[in-house]
């Protein structure tokens, strides 16, 4: 038969990731391999360990192969990931932190911090390394959301200066104003003050390496998220908005914040939260109580991804409220959507990572 690597190669340039739309050879994701008439094995290594196109990309290499090599020569076929980054390794706040995503609404209310922590855990728990910070300091919640409101990050002495180690849990590195302050009492801070603590969270923080560090800001558009866009490049923002009109009202002004020449955050895309009202007792039915397709118009609008709708769900709730976010609640139609709104996300990531070294 004759077979042989570049022949492999070769068919294997006929194969496309669907997102990045070039072939898996040009894009340098073919490792480990050796071809013989023997055998064929190879690993493909994809841009995240979150790629909802695993399946598709596995069979694609198949055919290829099959079509163009050999029918019947015994093949493996090994699918990796390693998440890609534009960062620059040089940069002295954050160095290994590969991507840096803000999840961001314009109006409080809309269940962004909820989004912030099921999209944090949902990528944990397809293999990335994440972080997870709460910028929202005079509101914190993250803490009770992942149920470690009583307890209290270490303080380390690193290159000669106190450093806080995030508190991990579910998989994920959280840190929230609310483990550093009297739970009972008002963060009474003024912009510059709440500004100081964020910058401590990035240049006092024990972060290591992360492949994802999420960032769950506070509403509006305001000292918080100057801050941030002026202290870290931010790899994509997330906009989470209901489907009411003052909502997307706001979302609007968000995604034109990020837009700004002096801010250029690109928009992964839009989750739409508390779509439709379903049930436990009818779970076929679905009832539009915030209106309908309010999120799929605002993406369309501005031209972004729209990422996910997320069912407004008495359990979501309860996971919020206990500690354990609803993503963690097994399998169902709430757990499924929340699972391919973290995969949309890492997909976005991803696209715009190649985007942005190709430019």
């Amino acid at each position: 038969m004759n077979i042989t690597e570049e022949k492999v190669l070769q068919a294997l340039s006929q194969v496309n990731d669907p997102d990045l739309q070039q072939d898996l050879v040009t894009l340098g994701m073919i490792k480990d391999l050796e071809a013989n008439d023997e055998s064929i094995r190879f690993a493909v290594e994809l841009t995240t360990p979150a790629c909802p196109m695993k399946e598709a990309i596995h069979q694609a290499c198949v055919n290829a192969i099959r079509l163009l090599v050999s029918k019947d020569v015994p093949l493996s076929i090994n699918i990796t990931a390693r998440v890609t980054s534009v960062r620059p390794q040089t940069n002295d706040i954050l160095p290994n932190v590969k991507n840096i995503i803000a999840v961001a609404s314009g109006k409080g209310g809309v269940g962004k911090s909820t989004i912030a922590s099921n999209l944090a855990i949902g990528l944990a728990l397809s293999g990335a390394s994440v972080g997870l910070m709460d910028a929202d300091i005079h509101g914190p919640s993250l803490h009770m959301m992942f149920g470690i409101k009583s307890e209290h990050p270490e303080i380390i002495l690193k290159k000669g200066k106190n450093t806080i180690v995030p508190i991990e849990r579910f998989g994920v590195k959280v840190l929230s104003i609310g483990l550093l302050v009297d739970e009972q009492s008002a963060i009474v801070w003024r912009g510059p003050m709440a500004s100081s603590a964020l910058r401590q969270f990035f240049t006092d923080v024990e972060w290591g390496d992360l492949d994802y560090l999420i960032i769950d800001l506070p509403p509006g558009t305001g000292d918080i998220h100057l801050t941030l866009v002026t202290m870290v490049p931010v790899t994509g923002a997330v906009i989470v908005t209901t489907p009411q009109e003052v909502a997307l009202a706001d979302a609007q002004k968000a995604i034109s914040m990020f837009a700004l020449s002096n801010i250029n955050v690109p928009v992964l895309g839009v989750i739409e939260n508390m779509s439709y009202f379903t049930p436990a007792e009818l779970p076929e039915n679905k009832y539009f109580l915030f209106g309908r397709d309010g999120g799929k118009l605002l993406s369309k609008r501005n031209n972004i991804p729209f990422i996910a709708e997320i069912p407004l769900i008495q359990s979501i709730r309860e996971g919020g409220d206990l500690g354990i976010p609803a993503i963690l609640d097994g399998q169902g139609p709430m757990v499924t959507a929340l699972q391919n709104m973290c995969n949309k996300v890492a997909q976005q990531v991803a696209i715009q990572n190649a985007k942005t070294k190709w430019n």
